[in-house]
């Protein structure tokens, strides 16, 4: 008997991405690996590729994220 039961059927108004199918989903339909979500709106959803690329900028430029030693140089 396994402990916690298989979730098949979304709720409505959860909306995720699906990174395998490029695809927008009511209620998680494919394994939580290969989607982004939940977000609050249809909309949201369609554009997560959008937003992780604008926050994947955010914090390849924000200096708090390098790991280079101060005055050091990276790539040494």
């Amino acid at each position: 008997m396994a402990l916690f039961k298989k979730r098949t059927v979304g709720k409505p108004g959860e909306w995720y991405y699906c990174l395998e199918h490029k695809t927008v989903e009511e209620g998680p339909e494919c394994p939580a690996k290969d989607r982004f979500g939940p977000y609050a709106t249809r909309q949201e959803a369609e554009h997560a590729m959008e937003t992780a690329r604008e926050r994947n900028l955010e914090w390849e430029n924000d200096p708090k994220w390098h790991d280079a030693p101060k005055g050091g140089t990276e790539g040494n």
